[in-house]
């Protein structure tokens, strides 16, 4: 039995509780792809991730990521957490304020930027591109869509390290309301191979974020997620594509999670070459060690 750093992180959130939860596992060197499958069962969380020493002189560190079901390529959240849990306990170090990931998604370099807030971590998230355009009487999202009222831009299917159908609403206070009909978002994930659709909707005036987002996940289980950064990149690519950028800069602040009981804050950013940078901070929640077998 060999005992590993482990590390529970609450994030995109500036206080514990409010973002979405990850497991990390440090020193993970010995487990095999069935070990890790069942450790990620075993915690029951959205994602837990394992790091490794890099392999490449660029990296800093190597890292695979694991639903309870199955191996995942990208995601935003573990990515991010994963950098803050390698920070705390000194197995990589920032070169000019930057770390760079290795998993299977390619190596993908994450931004440290330190404020009055504290520190806060953002990845550069796969290229995402538009996969189709769509009209909301499309027969295929009719029924997901049905009762929604719905925002200027039309929905589309967006491909970029997950496959997400973002759909406009009219405004906050009808994104907040609605109750999805998860058999219908269920069967649209499957049709087309999404993971579901990832509502979003400017802010009321006032609000100190500038979109407010819900992430219906209906591919393998159906929840609504607390917090991801990989669908809110993808979103932040198909508004940079429309010409339609909330905030100043291409920088802008998300609100995720509320009517699940978190209280999720991400901010995006779309550079001058187009590529998208979803980050916010993260709070470590538990300290510990993992006892599990080597392969």
């Amino acid at each position: 039995m060999t005992s590993r750093r482990f590390l529970q992180l609450d994030v995109f959130s500036a206080s514990a509780g409010g973002g979405n939860p990850l497991a990390v596992v440090l020193d993970a060197e010995g487990l095999d792809e069935t070990a890790m499958q069942a450790i990620a069962r075993w915690t029951r969380l959205p994602e837990t991730t394992f790091v490794f020493p890099a392999q490449d002189a660029a990296a800093s560190y190597r890292l695979r990521m694991f639903s309870p079901q199955k191996e995942v390529p990208f995601a935003g959240h573990p990515s991010v957490g994963t950098a803050h849990a390698v920070l705390e306990l000194g197995l990589a170090h920032a070169r000019d304020g930057v770390l760079v990931q290795d998993g299977i998604a390619g190596p993908l370099p994450l931004r440290l930027h330190e404020d009055a807030d504290g520190r806060s971590i953002a990845i550069r998230t796969p290229r995402a591109a538009v996969g189709e355009v769509a009209a909301a009487d499309d027969a295929r999202l009719v029924n997901a869509l049905r009762g929604w009222r719905l925002g200027a831009l039309p929905p589309a299917l967006m491909e970029g390290g997950r496959r997400w159908w973002v759909v406009e609403l009219a405004d906050e206070a009808t994104l907040r309301a609605l109750a999805p009909d998860w058999d219908a978002i269920a069967a649209l994930a499957d049709r087309t191979q999404a993971m579901g659709v990832f509502a979003y909707a400017s802010a009321e005036a006032g609000a100190p974020w500038d979109l407010a987002v819900r992430a219906f996940v209906g591919l393998g289980r159906r929840f609504e997620d607390a917090a991801s950064g990989a669908a809110n990149a993808v979103l932040a690519a198909w508004l940079h594509h429309r010409g339609a950028l909330p905030g100043r800069d291409g920088r802008y602040r998300v609100s995720q999670g509320r009517e699940i009981g978190a209280d999720a804050r991400l901010s995006l950013f779309v550079d001058a070459d187009g590529e998208v940078w979803s980050g916010g901070q993260v709070q470590t929640v538990i300290r510990g060690t993992l006892d599990w077998p080597s392969a």
